[in-house]
C-alpha cells in the first residue's frame, strides 16, 4: 500500500512538473496582428529626406519608385518577419510595409522600418499615408510631426 501511494504521489509531482515548464524561462511578448512591435520594427528615417529636400524627394512625383527596394529584398525580409512576429497563414496576406512610408521619408531598406503589415489593414493605411504626404508637401504639416502620426498610427492603432 505504501508503495502505491509512493507512486501516486511520484505522478502527481511529474504532472505538476510537466505542467509549470512551459511558465518557467523567458516569455514572448505578445504581438498583435494588426500592429507594429516597437522592438522589431521602431521605424528609421531616410537621412536624405529633411525639410530642405522635400521638393526633390518625397514631393517630387515618381520619387519614391527610384529608392523601393526590389520585390525579392522584401519577400525575403517579409518570411524572416513573420517568423519574428509570429504571423501565421501565407505570405501573401502580409504587405512587407515600411513603417515610416517612403512618401514620408521612411528608410527604403533598414529592417527596422519594415514589418509584415496584415491585409486588408495595410490598404488602409495606404491611403492615410497618401494624405499625410498631401499634407507636408503643402505645408500643413510638418515632416517630423506627419512621420510621428505614421508611427504612433502603426504602433497603437490596431
Amino acid at each position: 500500500m505504501a508503495a502505491r501511494a509512493d507512486l501516486v504521489l511520484l505522478l502527481v509531482a511529474l504532472a505538476f512538473v510537466v505542467l509549470a515548464l512551459p511558465r518557467c524561462g523567458p516569455r514572448m511578448p505578445v504581438l498583435s496582428p494588426q500592429r507594429a512591435s516597437w522592438a522589431e520594427t521602431p521605424g528609421v528615417v531616410n537621412p536624405e529626406v529633411t525639410g530642405a529636400t522635400l521638393a526633390s524627394t518625397i514631393c517630387k512625383h515618381g520619387w519614391t519608385r527610384t529608392i523601393r527596394p526590389p520585390v525579392i529584398y522584401t519577400n525575403d525580409l517579409k518570411l524572416k518577419q513573420m517568423r519574428a512576429y509570429r504571423r501565421r497563414g501565407p505570405p501573401s496576406a502580409y504587405q512587407e510595409d515600411h513603417l515610416i512610408s517612403l512618401e514620408l521619408g521612411g528608410h527604403p531598406t533598414d529592417p527596422r522600418n519594415l514589418w509584415p503589415e496584415p491585409y486588408p489593414r495595410a490598404a488602409v493605411v495606404d491611403g492615410i499615408e497618401n494624405e499625410l504626404n498631401a499634407q507636408v508637401c503643402s505645408g500643413k504639416l510638418g515632416l517630423e510631426a506627419a512621420q510621428r502620426r505614421e508611427s504612433e498610427l502603426k504602433h497603437t492603432a490596431g
